[in-house]
Order: C-alpha cells, then structure tokens, then sequence
C-alpha cells in the first residue's frame, strides 16, 4: 500500500476563525441562512453517504451510470496521469474513473481533497489498498478557498462531481469555477457533474426523502455549530423542508423553527431570536441545462468538449478544456 501524502490547509486554527464568521453573518442577514459546507463534518459526510444510496436520491446512480459508460473515454480525452477530485468523500464513485484510468496504464497520482480530514484518510486508506501502484496525496481544504494549494506536475484532470456545483449561487459559482481555471496548465482538463432541470416533485423528493435521512443531515448543521461555537441549538426545535425555487431553478433547503425561541451562541455573545414557523436556508441546489452549462464555462474561458447524460436524460457530465 502506498503512503498517504497528506497537505492539511484546513485545520481548526484555519476553520475555526472562518466558521465563526460564516455563522454570524449568517444568522444576523435577513432571512438566516447557514453555508452548506458546514454540514460535512465527519457525521455529515456519513450522512450524506447514505443520502446518495436512497431511492429518491437520483443524482449518484444517474452520474455513476454515466461513468460507468464512459469512463474510459474521459480517460483518454483528458490524458491525465493526475486524477484531482474535489469534495471527494469516499471517492466512492471515483473508482469507476480510477479503474478506467489504471487499465489505460496512464494513471499515476490521485489527489483526493476534502474538508473532512477524517472521511478523507479513511476513503484514502482503502483506495490505497486497492490501488497499489497509484500513488495518493490527499489535500483537507476548503474549494472556495484552497484550489491554487493543489498539487501540480504532471497532465491533471480536475473533477467535481456530484452536482457540488449547483450548492453555489451564481456569482460564487462563477468565481469557483474562475479559481479553478486558474489552476489548469495547457493540457489539462476539467470535468464536471451537474444536476438536469426536470419535474419539479422528484426534485424536491430527492431532497425530502421518506426515511428522514435527509432531514437529520440538515440538521446536523446546527449541532456542528453547538459543538464548535458553544452554542444550544435545540435541533429538535427546527424541522427540515425543502422547496423547488422555480425562478432560480433551484431547490432550497431550509430549517423551520417549530416554535417562538432565542439561540445562544457563546463564542459569539450573541443572541439569535426565531419566531414560530420561521425558515433559514442552508442550501441551494441549482438545476441546469446544457445551454446554461456551456454558456457558464464559456464565461470563465473553458470550452465544452464533451457533455454526456444518463439514459433518462436526469444528470450531465462535461469535459472542457481551458481556452
């Protein structure tokens, strides 16, 4: 097995200062809202293991279908022997891309990066395990801030999958995806998962499942801030509720507060009041078409060189290339 490199740009002196300043802006704008990021700790990023494996949660085996069909053609289009993915998780569908990549012999470094130290080493161990003759780097940091710390040398292929890139309203998106061409050499490439607009109840389905699993990873933002800032969120106080945005073409999820209350946020001093019934966002989840795809890798000087979508016709993956 080979040893794990590990570059930690993302440490509790580094994500401590940055949440703190997330969670008070966040709850003192109107209306409240909390960053997604803050859901992946190591118990979300459980959770949202298990999100992907439900029945309504489409978007894992409509993008893995598509990997699974065309995984040896991003192959040999990016030419990479760098594999770079961001939001790795358990990379567990990264293996399909890691197969077809090691079969071409051309394979040489993949570069796991996570916000979860943790997921990251574990997902990375068995990887290793698996993948003997690859060599790891793993990279813990934050992919609004952290993209120029990525590894470089080599010809690297960059993927962001699983529809990530919708968690982003449209100007952050656009200054991601500018961070990331930044970080392509001529040569390298850039492939990325995005969710298709489609009828409007499986969407929100896929975001309010049936067994409530949805819900508990909602909430366990709020634990991560009672654990990390001294607050007494009383999670059972606020349910989870998700709701298809028509205008924007996104699905938002929310926290509504079940009764009038007042959150103490120690580290804070501060004082955060909710009245019955009450919502604060804490996710977006854009929904995309092909023209709105290329037309928002275009922007930033990337140009689409292949799109493919699952045989329903629900998920896209691109490959483009920097211009």
């Amino acid at each position: 097995m080979p040893e794990l490199e590990l570059d930690i740009h993302l440490d509790a002196d580094e994500w401590a200062p940055q949440l703190r300043t997330d969670v008070l802006n966040g709850l003192t704008s109107s209306p409240k809202t909390l960053p997604p990021k803050w859901f992946y700790d190591d118990r979300g990023s459980d959770l949202f293991d298990q999100i992907t494996r439900l029945p309504e949660y489409y978007p894992t085996n409509a993008e893995r279908q598509i990997l699974r069909k065309r995984a040896a053609e991003i192959a040999e289009l990016s030419g990479a022997d760098t594999l770079i993915e961001l939001g790795s998780g358990t990379s567990e569908k990264t293996r399909v891309l890691l197969d077809a990549f090691t079969s071409s012999g051309q394979l040489q470094r993949f570069v796991p990066f996570d916000v979860s130290e943790q997921t990251l080493i574990d997902a990375a161990k068995v990887i290793g395990e698996d993948y003997p003759e690859m060599s790891i780097h793993g990279v813990v940091g934050d992919f609004e801030r952290h993209l120029e710390m990525l590894p470089t040398g080599g010809r690297r292929v960059i993927v962001f999958l699983g529809g990530t890139i919708g968690n982003f309203a449209p100007t952050q998106r656009q200054e991601f995806l500018e961070q990331v061409v930044s970080t392509l050499n001529p040569g390298d490439s850039f492939v990325l998962g995005t969710d298709l607009v489609k009828d409007h109840g499986r969407l929100v389905a896929a975001y309010d499942d049936s067994q409530g699993v949805t819900a508990e990873f909602n909430k366990n933002v709020l634990a991560v801030v009672n654990r990390h800032l001294g607050a007494n969120f009383d999670v059972d106080s606020f349910e989870h509720v998700a709701i298809f945005d028509a205008e924007n073409a996104w699905i938002e999820m929310r926290l509504r507060s079940l009764v009038d209350q007042t959150v103490h946020i120690a580290d804070l001093d501060l004082d955060v009041s909710f009245t019955a019934g009450e919502e604060m966002r804490t996710e977006i989840s854009a929904k995309f078409t092909r023209d709105r795809v290329a037309a928002e890798l275009s922007d930033v000087g990337l140009d689409l060189v292949e799109w493919w979508t699952d045989a329903a016709g629900d998920y896209a993956l691109s490959l483009s290339t920097r211009r």
